[in-house]
């Protein structure tokens, strides 16, 4: 996985290795406290995750916004768009301890502000807050990574951030729709905030011990251009979202606003060439946003589908994911596996295909004769092809990077996840919205239909396929003298984005 800053991975100073006689290990003495702090806040993020899925449904009916759930989502990832680049050059200038704490602070505060909504609008409004947070958070981690830990001992700690995402993949669906079911949506949101104090408690001082024994350095300057560059796209994403939801001709003026701010800053946010999969790695970067961005697109949908569409309960609605996140493991690990290098690019191939099969699989339960484990078959499908597609991408760009360019296409990386992540599924909410998914229900008319779900898997399956079909551009010249790859972290949990989640 990556970092998002470009100069604390490929700048960072070396942090001091371990002295003689001490015990080698993340969880031996120098390293314990630090390594379960930083854990717990990716176990907590990566909790909310899963248990928002699990709680959208009911929260988005109660607040009468059903037709903006899609907000719900993709207004947390536009607001940790800008907060990646922000983050990045924070750490880069002031050190992670900053950006790390306030992150916290201000995803605590989204979740508050979610929890005690009273309309769509806020509860909005609060996810915002919480994709700001949550992208200060997730860069800092990974710079914290870097500087206080020994290179050996890196992989092990992006080990643990991978099984953090395991549990809450498995048990954050069942405490999720308890709670919604038995104390109500709010819940979810508003128990998280009291959880974060653990990690803060156990981390801060070893954190700052570890600040102190790091050699000073001089501060990288500030890129004021790519933080103006952030907002713009940021601003513009959010544009085109809610020109998306008037589908009016007023719409027109905040979509033509929307578009002149999004489509210049994406092209100097991202490598060269990369709308246009100029060959090798333009479209290794371009590769991660498509695949991120038309699975959890799909995904965000399925709980409200199995909902809606056949009338489970929230707890077994969020239970079809869990599939999905499991067997993400299992297609990292295939990808990972001695030989599978010479593969690269067709597992790349094979994974964007059976992503692909798994968003048409999920909406076969649209028709009412089809079980509805046929949806947690599905996304099992789905999570092995995330998991060889986008560890193969990452694996990919370490290999087609420079020493001094791997920190800068790292935060590409993460940039071009982030932004796939914003545009599919504002453009699932504008389908959703077009084709009456919510209106109908609020008005009282009548149940959500189910076509716009149709529409919706459809259009992320084709964008799958699309991935397919040019993951044949990734081959390029492999560069000599880089870092060896020793595997990545889990699915980007900034954000709720999550990335590469094993």
């Amino acid at each position: 996985m990556t970092t998002a800053s470009t100069s604390s991975v490929g700048h960072a100073p070396e942090p001091r290795a371990p002295l003689p006689g001490e015990p080698a290990g993340v969880m031996s003495g120098p390293y314990r406290a630090l390594t379960l702090g930083i854990v717990s806040v990716v176990l907590l993020l990566a909790f909310e995750a899963t248990a928002v899925n699990t709680a959208m449904p009911v929260a988005a009916r109660q607040l009468d916004g059903l037709g903006l759930y899609a907000f719900a989502f993709s207004g947390y990832f536009t607001t940790t768009l800008f907060a990646l680049v922000v983050s990045g050059q924070w750490c880069d200038r002031r050190g992670p301890v900053a950006p790390l704490f306030t992150g916290i602070a201000v995803f605590g505060a989204g979740l508050v502000m979610a929890g005690t909504a009273t309309g769509m609008w806020p509860f909005v409004a609060g996810r915002a807050v919480q994709g700001l947070g949550g992208g200060l958070v997730i860069v800092a981690l990974y710079v914290v990574v870097g500087r206080a830990y020994p290179e050996e001992l890196r992989p092990a700690v992006f080990a643990a951030f991978s099984a953090a995402w395991v549990l809450p993949s498995i048990v954050g669906p069942l405490v999720s729709g308890a709670v919604t079911q038995h104390l109500g949506w709010r819940w979810v949101f508003l128990a998280v905030p009291v959880l974060i104090l653990l990690p803060l408690a156990v981390m801060g001082p070893a954190l700052r011990r570890a600040e102190r024994n790091l050699p000073s350095t001089v501060a990288a300057a500030y890129d004021r251009r790519r933080t103006v560059l952030a907002a713009m796209a940021a601003l513009g994403a959010g544009l085109l979202q809610y020109a998306g939801q008037r589908l009016d001709l007023i719409g027109l003026l905040p979509a033509a606003a929307g578009a002149a701010l999004l489509l210049p800053a994406v092209v100097r946010l991202l490598p060269r060439g990369a709308l246009l999969a100029a060959r090798g790695l333009p479209t290794v970067i371009l590769l991660r946003g498509v695949a991120a961005g038309a699975f959890f697109a799909a995904e965000a949908f399925i709980p409200l589908m199995m909902v809606t569409q056949r009338g489970l309960s929230p707890t077994l609605a969020g239970l079809t994911l869990t599939s999905g996140g499991l067997s993400w493991a299992l297609g990292s690990f295939l990808q990972g596996r001695p030989g599978a290098d010479r593969h690269r690019e067709a597992l790349i191939r094979w994974g964007f295909m059976l992503t692909a099969v798994a968003i048409a699989g999920a909406a076969l339960v649209l028709v009412p004769a089809v079980p509805v484990w046929v949806a947690a078959v599905a996304w099992a499908v789905g999570g092995v092809g995330m998991g060889l597609a986008v560890a193969s991408i990452s694996v990919l760009m370490m290999k087609l990077s420079a020493p001094a360019e791997t920190g800068a296409n790292s935060a590409a990386l993460q940039l071009s996840d982030a932004l796939g992540n914003v545009l599919l599924i504002g453009l699932s909410g504008v389908l959703f919205a077009a084709l009456g998914g919510g209106t109908l229900a609020a008005a009282g008319s009548g149940p959500v239909p189910a076509g716009p779900f149709a529409v919706i898997f459809l259009v992320m399956s084709g964008v799958a396929l699309l991935g397919a079909l040019i993951s044949g551009r990734t081959g390029g010249p492999a560069v000599t003298g880089g870092p060896p790859v020793t595997g990545g972290p889990a699915r980007n949990g900034g954000s709720g984005a999550r990335g590469d989640q094993h």
